[in-house]
């Protein structure tokens, strides 16, 4: 299915008057070195509204936490589904998030009548879909999946800290920070980095020269 690039929830070429539920779906942790990529997809409902939803970007740790209670609390059905780093290894990041997005809309306990998708690609589902760049600023069921994902994600990373404290996930949560790199110099890579991301490959090409 062709992406449409869209500003505007007017012009996403579908019909807001039709009935039907209608799915926001966002992921979190493409870029960090480490960990699954998480997908969400929410169903919220018109008759609970949820004050405050947003970028979960641009909001404080401890309101996307509150958020993310109210989302599962308030929302028609929502569900969160990751695609693991074996899967981002041997299929891309791209297509690793694609699936992750889909395994989430798969498992919605209700079925969408259309899915809004945030960014300009879009997962292979049986149902219509739009993809609206900068969605999760925009459309409230797409901000609600950008929390629940993003929350998700990051308590991934602090387990990973408590197995992995070498690291530092807790606080750079996967990301190429400066200390995360110097920590990839310094102990190698773990289970949890992705082997097929530069920074990585080029510590486990030292690491096998080295053997």
């Amino acid at each position: 299915m062709r992406s449409r690039r869209s500003s505007k929830p007017e012009q996403l070429g579908l019909s807001w008057d039709t009935p039907g539920l209608v799915a926001g779906v966002d992921e979190a942790g493409r870029g960090p070195l480490a960990g699954p990529v998480v997908a969400a997809a929410v169903i919220l409902d018109e008759l609970h509204p949820i004050r405050g939803l947003g970028d979960s970007k641009v909001l404080a740790p401890r309101t996307r936490e509150r958020l993310f209670d109210e989302i599962r609390a308030k929302a028609l059905c929502c569900c969160v589904a990751e695609a693991s780093v074996e899967e981002i290894d041997e299929l891309n990041i791209l297509q690793a998030t694609l699936l992750a997005m889909r395994r989430a809309v798969d498992g919605l306990r209700l079925a969408p009548h259309r899915v809004l998708v945030d960014g300009n690609r879009l997962p292979l589902l049986k149902v219509p879909a739009e993809a609206i760049v900068k969605g999760d600023a925009k459309v409230a069921a797409i901000s609600a999946a950008s929390i629940l994902a993003k929350v998700h994600r990051d308590r991934l990373c602090l387990a990973l800290h408590e197995t992995h404290p070498q690291y530092g996930f807790a606080g750079h949560k996967g990301y190429p920070t400066p200390d995360h790199l110097e920590a990839l110099r310094t102990h190698g890579a773990c289970g949890a980095h992705r082997r097929s991301f530069g920074p990585v490959r080029a510590v486990l090409t030292v690491q096998e020269a080295s053997t």
